[in-house]
């Protein structure tokens, strides 16, 4: 699908290119804290079959632009994607997280995956993309995302939400060939659905690495970097995906801006425990930087989301290269007027004078 956005701010920060003013958009920008959103949730019944059917994925990934100036559209969709299409039975329900029913016990578990066809067997969220690009109209740009194969395999492997990751950690130290298995097999399978959603009509792919950031320095690298750097020479290769910017964010991470600088992708996420100018300083203007308000302070009044706005805009400093995020997923509770107060709080903070 061809066009540009109108609106293109997103687009030429993360080619650290010059803006007008520093654009923004937010981590679950479509979810609970939005009442429209929790009715659109109602109507699909539950939330597997909000994000498998485009017309009420479209719809839901519409609604923050509706109320709130934001720079750009993410797909609505989850993360878990993938492994719910190589038939681990995936579940999700309100308040306790998500769930297989079918997780990865043993190398002969790994042995029976395959790699999924992004057409047959996400097709739905390939159709989503394309629904939403003409919804857009090119107003703003489409955000497609996965989750990072190492994400994946912790759930994958764990079979639900977990604190302490024991049984992922077990098999990378006591049986590192099955997870370099796994590991690779979803390296491939991430990369072939990102390019769908690239040749779908996404306008920037991101990869949300969430528990990157549990393991070791040296474990880092090898079972979560490494993928993740696999993921984006697949992309390099394809002749639409590679014209297509990639967001890399490891919540967590901000020791590994360097090398994950190194690795291919043309922004890097921070979360709000990395300062921004230290965040500059460590990948040497390398790539853009993208974030990083704490979600939470999104529970203050608006003259405090204000002044931390502001915070976070001088702590990047000038020159291009900035997208304003917060440093993860926007809270159930939160007030969606002090989401609109701080997107405004951006554009008119960050405006650069003719």
């Amino acid at each position: 699908m061809t066009g540009s956005p109108r609106n293109d701010r997103l687009i030429r920060a993360l080619k650290r290119e010059p803006v007008d003013c520093t654009p923004v958009w937010i981590m679950r920008q479509a979810g609970r804290y939005l009442p429209e959103y929790r009715a659109s949730r109602e109507r699909a019944g539950d939330f597997l079959t909000l994000c498998k059917t485009p017309e009420l994925a479209c719809e839901v990934t519409m609604q923050p632009l509706a109320r709130f100036d934001l720079d750009a559209a993410i797909l609505f969709s989850d993360i878990l994607t993938i492994p719910d299409a190589m038939g681990l039975g995936l579940s999700l329900h309100e308040g306790e997280g998500p769930r297989f029913a079918r997780p990865i016990n043993s190398k002969a578990d790994v042995d029976s995956l395959g790699v999924p066809d992004p057409e047959d067997d996400l097709g739905y969220v390939l159709e989503a993309v394309r629904v939403i690009r003409h919804e857009l109209a090119d107003r703003v740009p489409l955000i497609g995302f996965s989750g990072s194969p190492w994400t994946l395999a912790t759930y994958m492997v764990e079979g639900r939400s977990t604190r302490d990751f024991a049984k992922i950690k077990n098999m990378i130290y006591r049986e590192a060939p099955a997870a370099q298995k796994l590991l690779g097999l979803l390296s491939q399978s991430v990369g072939l659905y990102l390019k769908a959603q690239a040749r779908a009509g996404a306008q920037v792919l991101m990869v949300f690495d969430t528990w990157g950031g549990v393991l070791g320095h040296a474990e880092y690298r090898e079972f979560s970097l490494d993928p993740m750097a696999q993921v984006l020479s697949e992309l390099q290769s394809d002749p639409i995906a590679s014209k297509v910017p990639t967001i890399v964010f490891t919540k967590g991470g901000g020791q590994w801006l360097p090398q994950i600088a190194s690795i291919g992708c043309d922004a890097i996420g921070c979360d709000w425990t990395t300062s921004l100018a230290q965040a500059r300083l460590a990948v040497k203007d390398q790539v853009a930087l993208q974030g990083n308000l704490d979600p939470a302070i999104l529970y203050a009044s608006p003259e405090r989301i204000r002044s931390a706005v502001a915070e976070v805009l001088a702590d990047f400093g000038s020159g291009p290269g900035h997208v304003f995020n917060l440093g993860h997923g926007v809270t159930p509770g939160v007030n969606p007027d002090h989401v609109k107060v701080l997107v405004d709080a951006v554009h008119e903070l960050s405006v650069i004078s003719p």
